[in-house]
Order: structure tokens, then sequence, then C-alpha cells
């Protein structure tokens, strides 16, 4: 599966600026907020539900998650293969190299972009079992960019980010 992100990479020069000025308008919402202490975040309580809810089919936990539009381009593969009485088998074994890479101030709110690795085996079985898609003993690393939203009328800052864009690119693992 591989999702296009919309438009967050034009004019890559002022990326400095527009980080440093998304970080202030999040620190006006919420003064405890901490770069390092986000990426963790991200790493083990954004990224694992949202992996998860997706190779799962949970489309309750995504649509928690996501935005509307990145929920409507999960979700519609997704309730296809219930229709179809697929499963998934699908495994995420791994997360790592999570970073902030650039922000920018967009109509929703605050965005910043996050980059990161996945390891994970994805694999479809058909309603009899058969195997319809992927190869359970493949692993694939599959690089990540993600545009999390801050909720600003969200006091809670746990609960205030959403993934706005998601892009994800599939590659086979050599080792």
């Amino acid at each position: 599966m591989m999702i296009i992100l919309n438009c967050f990479f034009i004019g890559g020069l002022k990326s400095t600026n527009d980080l440093q000025q998304v970080l202030d308008e999040i620190i006006k919402m919420d003064p405890s907020f901490n770069l390092e202490s986000f990426i963790r975040y991200c790493r083990f309580i954004v990224i694992p539900n949202v992996l998860e809810a997706i190779v799962r089919g949970d489309l309750r936990i995504l649509h928690d998650w996501c935005h509307e539009a990145p929920y409507n381009v999960l979700a519609t593969p997704l309730k296809q293969m219930k229709e179809l009485g697929y499963i998934s088998e699908s495994r995420i074994l791994d997360v790592h190299n999570v970073d902030v890479q650039m922000g920018k101030m967009m109509e929703q709110g605050p965005v910043l972009i996050i980059t990161f690795q996945a390891q994970q085996i994805n694999c479809i079985l058909d309603k009899n079992g058969n195997l319809h898609e992927g190869d359970p003993n493949k692993v694939l690393r599959v690089t990540n960019v993600w545009a999390l939203c801050r909720d600003q009328s969200e006091m809670n800052p746990l609960a205030a980010w959403r993934v706005l864009d998601i892009a994800m690119m599939p590659s086979e693992q050599w080792m």
C-alpha cells in the first residue's frame, strides 16, 4: 500500500523557520510541550495504535486517531477486505528512527511531519484461509511519513494529536 503525502515538502528552505513557528504555537497551547517527549509519544503511543489498527482492521481506533481524509483512505480497503471475508495476518514487528522532519501551520492547526521506519509482515488470507496477498515469511521495511495535527480545542495534550496525512512506502528487507 502506498499513500501519497499531499503537499508538505514544497518550499523546504523555510522548513526550519516553519518548524520553530509551529513549535511556538504548540507551546502557547501546551507550555509543557517538549520535542523529545513528543517523539517518544509518537514512537510508543501514536504510531503503534495507528499501525495496529490498520493491520487489525480496527476502524473505531483508526477513526479516533485520524482526521477524516486519511481515515477514509485507510478505511476503504479495510472495509472491502471485511466484505470479501479476507483475514489480515499482518504484523508490526518494530518501529524505529522516529523523527520530526518539519512543521507547518495549516488551517486545521499546527502540523508536525514525522518520519519513521517500520518492519512488518503483510499477509492477507481469503475466507478459506488461502494466501491472497503478501507473504507470511517476508519482512518488509516500510518508510512512513505522517503529518500530525494538534487539535487546538483539545486541552489534554495526549488526546490532541491526530493523523492529518499519511504516506507509506514498503520495500523488501535485505536481511
